[in-house]
């Protein structure tokens, strides 16, 4: 089963030595707080001036840059979308950023991707429904691309956050 190539854990998305992370942005790619913040922080003014230059991404959308001094060689910046009770297109919008990144990963040959809880945060997304949408969505990809990816990891911040990926790996 694919959900062997999927794992998760608790800590630092920055800290991670993994081919791609993907970075919760929002629609202008020039930084921001939470998990867009610490990225910005760690990789380095460099990213945010090669961030001025990719003329921001529409939600459900990404866009890839070097990782400058993060020991990721990328960072996939995701645009999720913001939780307005789920019937504005949010789970679409989600999955495709999923998806997205996945695609972008798999042009530019990485071979380990890391994930944070995009649209969990400030966004609002509720953990419950995003943890579940999360997994179905890589592992759908996965199925699809079998030989393309080693790793797909989540680093999730917070313990509640990690219980709820957990939960949703184990029932994909």
């Amino acid at each position: 089963h694919m959900r062997s190539k999927v794992t998760c854990c608790r800590g630092d998305i920055t800290t991670q030595a993994v081919d791609a992370i993907v970075n919760a942005a929002n629609r202008s790619l020039l930084g921001g707080g939470g998990v867009d913040g610490a990225i910005h922080r760690a990789a380095g003014p460099e990213l945010l001036e090669y961030c001025r230059t990719l003329g921001g991404c529409e939600t459900g959308h990404c866009k890839i840059s070097p990782g400058f001094r993060l020991p990721a060689k990328y960072v996939i910046h995701a645009v999720g979308p913001v939780w307005r009770g789920g019937s504005s297109g949010e789970p679409e919008l989600l999955a495709n950023c999923f998806r997205e990144a996945l695609d972008l990963s798999a042009e530019y040959d990485c071979r380990t991707i890391a994930f944070p809880a995009i649209s969990c945060g400030v966004y609002g997304y509720p953990i419950d429904l995003a943890a579940p949408l999360a997994m179905r969505t890589v592992c759908e990809w996965l199925n699809t691309h079998p030989d393309v990816l080693d790793e797909v990891r989540f680093v999730l911040f917070e313990q509640q956050i990690l219980q709820a990926f957990e939960t949703a790996r184990r029932a994909v």
